[in-house]
């Protein structure tokens, strides 16, 4: 076996090109493992685990892109190496074959070009973002900030400056938006409908619509804001803006607001804007205080509840009850849960959550303090909950591998699923180890075919837990519609094949894994 590299100072490639390399270089003959990455410290903590990290690569910066390769014999990584570089080395072809003869290269140019346009996507390295978004701003265009790595500083005046002149800064790190039925950044294929969705949170806002969808109940639109926008140095500008918006929109009848716990201070700038207007407004501040929404709008504690909740309040909807509808998944739950333990052997005790979606697994970790407890996290600001190392797991534990620690220079987990699927494996090793939880996220940008990869390695972690005479538990929670490219029934059945149990949403599955473990 031989494990060889090259390191690129000062190298800047998209992650979606890395991924296409890194997937080339594994296809290849002799080759057991290669890796193309950032050299960030969460990157070379990853390539450690994976018998990756070499002295050259151990000693590279952040700012320097890393090839490594694991093959057969010196020859089969020379091979793959000179590939690499072949790859790296391609300029895309700027008009492209059968496209424009002129495209242009910057966003002034575009407004020239397009001058009907009035939005603009943004997602370039997160130094030069800021940039980028202020010609936006300035050119007239409403912005969706796709990077992440932005200054708080620096979102903090674009926000001022959009809001002054009436136009909607979403982000940065904002991943999801529905705008007018044009879904932008990560989101799915729903209905059309009268729900209005301010989410400072990307996978917040693709659970709650594609449940609402589920319901049979459409959106007016999915107004993202950046998962810092709630915070007090923010002090929620996109949010309010996005609610006075809705609150204006003839075709909103219902608004539904997402976020992670944001500042008390801000909650009260966004509930008082919120009572300015008669329109019934549910809030899930996940893991906040529901008496502080309490008084002008409806509290949810969840993903799932808030979703169900605004369907109530869709004037003709026949659904049922919602707390008759929780308390009856939830027994349902607990028996499923009861017949999944008999399974297990006596040391196998812990939990294990890795998620794609940062606000799903908020979600998760809220529902787990009733029923398990203490949970080890990189998503929580208590440093009893947060991990020394997210790289390693330790007791009843939950990760968000879309955190920024694990996307700089790396693809995000909702379109690569290398990283989980190595981190699969590492669990899947540890006897201790009773059930993990995967969320599976479909839409545009998502993944292609997300089942197919996790369905093969689910299949292969359970091998290993059965090697060593271990019964291990998948439990998967897709976010999706049937109208996605990936097609909700087809991954369902993907992942059900390889022999993982398919919870209806996520905030179902998380507390389907409490009840095994608890």
């Amino acid at each position: 076996m031989h494990t060889q590299c090259i390191v690129k100072q000062s190298t800047y490639h998209d992650s979606v090109t890395l991924m296409e390399v890194a997937r080339e270089l594994t296809r290849m003959p002799g080759v057991l493992d290669a890796a193309v990455v950032m050299a960030t410290d969460a990157n070379k903590g990853i390539l450690r685990e994976a018998e990756l990290l070499v002295p050259a690569v151990e000693a590279a910066t952040p700012n320097d892109l890393v090839v490594v390769v694991k093959a057969e014999d010196a020859d089969a990584a020379n091979r793959a190496l000179a590939l690499a570089e072949s790859h790296l080395a391609r300029r895309p072809d700027a008009a492209g074959a059968g496209g424009p003869a002129f495209q242009p290269r910057t966003i002034r140019g575009a407004t020239r070009t397009n001058p009907q346009a009035n939005l603009a996507i943004i997602s370039v390295a997160g130094q030069y973002a800021a940039a980028e978004a202020w010609d936006a701003l300035r050119s007239g265009l409403h912005v969706l900030l796709f990077s992440d790595n932005v200054s708080i500083e620096d979102e903090v005046a674009l926000k001022q400056y959009a809001v002054e002149r009436g136009l909607l800064m979403m982000g940065a790190d904002c991943g999801t938006a529905i705008v007018n039925g044009v879904a932008l950044g990560f989101a799915n294929a729903v209905p059309r409908g009268p729900v209005g969705i301010v989410a400072a949170a990307g996978t917040g806002l693709q659970e709650v619509s594609t449940l609402l969808a589920k319901l049979d109940v459409g959106i007016s639109q999915g107004i993202g804001t950046g998962g810092r926008d709630l915070k007090e140095a923010v002090g929620g500008l996109t949010m309010i803006a996005g609610i006075e918006a809705l609150q204006a929109d003839p075709e909103t009848e219902v608004l539904l607001l997402v976020s992670k716990p944001p500042a008390p201070s801000v909650v009260e700038r966004v509930m008082a804007q919120v009572r300015r207007s008669d329109k019934p407004t549910v809030v899930c501040f996940l893991g906040g205080d529901p008496a502080q929404v309490a008084a002008g709008a409806i509290p949810a504690r969840t993903l799932q509840e808030a979703a169900y909740l605004a369907a109530a309040e869709v004037e003709g909807y026949e659904g049922a009850a919602v707390d008759e509808v929780m308390a009856q998944e939830s027994a349902d739950l607990e028996e499923q849960a009861a017949a999944l333990r008999q399974g297990l052997t006596p040391g196998q005790r812990y939990l294990r959550g890795l998620f794609s979606g940062g606000t799903l697994a908020a979600e998760a970790l809220l529902i787990w303090e009733e029923s398990v407890g203490d949970v080890y996290s990189n998503l929580s600001a208590d440093p009893r909950l947060r991990l020394a190392d997210p790289t390693q797991s330790a007791g009843h534990c939950a990760v968000d591998l879309g955190d920024d620690v694990f996307t700089v220079g790396r693809p995000h987990p909702m379109i690569d699923n290398d990283l989980r699927v190595r981190r699969l494996m590492q669990e899947a090793a540890d006897p201790e180890v009773a059930v993990i939880l995967l969320d599976v996220v479909l839409g545009y940008g998502a993944h292609p075919d997300p089942a197919s990869e996790l369905g093969r390695a689910i299949r292969q972690a359970r091998a290993i837990a059965a090697e060593e005479g271990r019964e291990l538990i998948v439990v998967a929670a897709v976010t999706g519609t049937e109208q996605d490219p990936q097609g909700l029934a087809r991954q369902v059945a993907a992942l059900e094949a390889a022999g993982a149990v398919v919870a209806p949403c996520n905030a179902a599955a998380a507390r389907l894994v409490g009840f095994v473990v608890s």
